[in-house]
């Protein structure tokens, strides 16, 4: 894989990146059943009233007006305790892919994947911000899929460098978004692989679709990928389970071909239900809804 030209960090993103390495490091201290729900506190408790929690309720007096305060406050807390875990599950690497290898996969879709794996066939494995999105690619990744992953490269440098190194702990190969993975992307996806990405960011080249009820800019790339390689569009969740530390992974049936908004549209829809489903498990801590024409 081409490594992604990345400009040099500043002394802020040092800065930065030693903080967050510090509060990482010191929990990496701790056993695992430890450190995961002792993130989550220290997110809930100091990260969310600091910097995510004025996001969350900005994005849901947006899609949900109506909703209690008193559900506010609990969303905001999940979705912070949430996070705080899911930083430091990515974070502890091999220990968690070897947790998540553990967890039992299922849903309407995993026959397909076994078909497309048993017959070479290329799929765009499709998820979200949701629950904790690496423990579906570490699972399948033991089950025996060859499952490479999509991801955003962060705005700081260090802290990029340092995240790349953990994810590729928990699974490999990982594909750069923009034209460094690019050709590296596509020979996996034409060799048969099955490609992880998240459907659920803000692109400002996307399309105006449905997501929540409000309109949202949202890639369709993933669609067209499928038609253009005849793979099989399938999402896929990993929800957090009450006891914090494991995960349902469930596939869900592939999506049916058409053209890339119906698909795009529809991948929406289920990941909408998703989220419904359980609030406090998506991040609501992006612009989803920023910049829409008109």
């Amino acid at each position: 894989m081409t490594p992604p030209d990345i400009p040099q960090p500043s002394f802020r993103h040092r800065l930065e990146d030693r903080a967050t390495g510090a509060i990482i490091g010191f929990m990496r201290l701790l056993p695992y059943r430890w450190r995961v729900p002792a993130m989550g506190w220290f997110s809930r408790v100091v990260l969310g009233p600091l910097a995510m929690n004025a996001r969350t309720r900005e994005n849901l007096k947006f899609v949900f007006p109506d909703l209690p305060r008193a559900e506010v406050n609990r969303i905001c807390r999940d979705v912070a305790d949430n996070f705080g875990r899911s930083v430091i599950e990515i974070h502890s690497g091999a220990e968690f892919a070897r947790f998540a290898a553990t967890l039992p996969i299922g849903g309407p879709g995993l026959a397909a994947l076994d078909e497309a794996h048993a017959s070479g066939r290329p799929v765009i494995l499709v998820s979200a911000h949701f629950g904790n999105y690496d423990a579906w690619r570490a699972g399948l990744t033991a089950r025996g899929f060859r499952v490479g992953g999509l991801y955003k490269p962060m705005k700081n440098p260090a802290a990029n460098a340092r995240y790349v190194k953990t994810i590729e702990n928990v699974a490999k190969p990982l594909f750069p978004r923009g034209n460094e993975g690019m050709a590296d992307m596509i020979r996996f996806v034409r060799s048969g692989g099955m490609l992880g990405l998240l459907g659920d960011h803000k692109i400002a080249t996307g399309e105006v679709l449905d997501f929540l009820g409000k309109p949202a800019l949202t890639a369709t790339s993933a669609a067209k990928m499928a038609l253009k390689y005849n793979a099989l569009m399938v999402p896929l969740f990993a929800t957090r389970n009450p006891d914090g530390l494991s995960f349902t992974i469930e596939v869900e049936e592939p999506i049916p071909h058409s053209d890339a908004i119906t698909m795009t549209q529809e991948l929406n829809d289920r990941t909408a239900a998703r989220v419904r489903g359980n609030m406090g498990q998506w991040f609501w801590l992006h612009r989803r809804w920023k910049d829409v024409p008109g």
